[in-house]
């Protein structure tokens, strides 16, 4: 069963990732670079600021700060837990791929800490905006879809691992969400 499912996810990242053309790896280079998403980032912090003013915010940076963490290091710890090769560093794959970042990155994919991170801020920022900014949500959630994505454009993970990163980010921030719905109830009587 378990060769079946390595198997459909070799598949699936042969098929995804040959997919791509140079015409679109600026494009997805640019989407799975962290550094990218802080103008994001600092509009989001910018709307919790407007509509909940500047403690609630200050405390939302804090339980951002944490989700983060706690996605990154939940991540190294599977990396090294599983020790499953990323498909750039795996011989049974890596020359059916396109590799299109310069440099693979660390040895071990599963899961990927891109996919589980970008969902966790982005459930996070967009169960706290959902009814004061129209839309957010929806663009919250495609762009940690398309940073996911990135990572099995530019051959770096394969699609399980995306998968599952996404399945624990988006958990993660869902539940910090709860918990910090529960600090403004308690520490600032209003939602």
């Amino acid at each position: 069963m378990l060769e079946k499912i390595k198997n459909i996810d070799i598949d699936l990242l042969i098929y995804l990732n040959n997919l791509g053309s140079e015409t679109w790896d600026l494009f997805w280079l640019f989407m799975t670079y962290t550094v990218t998403s802080i103008p994001v980032y600092l509009l989001i912090l910018f709307l919790v600021y407007k509509h909940f003013g500047l403690k609630k915010m200050l405390l939302s940076l804090l339980f951002v700060a944490i989700v983060i963490t706690i996605s990154d290091q939940t991540s190294n710890l599977f990396k090294y837990g599983f020790e499953r090769l990323r498909p750039c560093h795996n011989e049974e794959v890596q020359n059916l791929i396109r590799l299109v970042k310069p440099s693979c990155g660390g040895k071990y994919s599963f899961f990927s800490a891109h996919a589980s991170t970008s969902l966790a801020v982005a459930m996070f920022f967009a169960m706290l905006l959902r009814n004061k900014v129209k839309y957010v949500s929806i663009f919250l959630i495609c762009w940690a879809l398309l940073v996911g994505y990135s990572r099995i454009y530019i051959g770096v993970h394969f699609p399980f691992d995306v998968l599952f990163g996404f399945l624990f980010g988006g958990l993660l921030g869902y539940l910090f969400y709860k918990l910090i719905v529960i600090f403004f109830d308690k520490y600032f009587k209003v939602k």
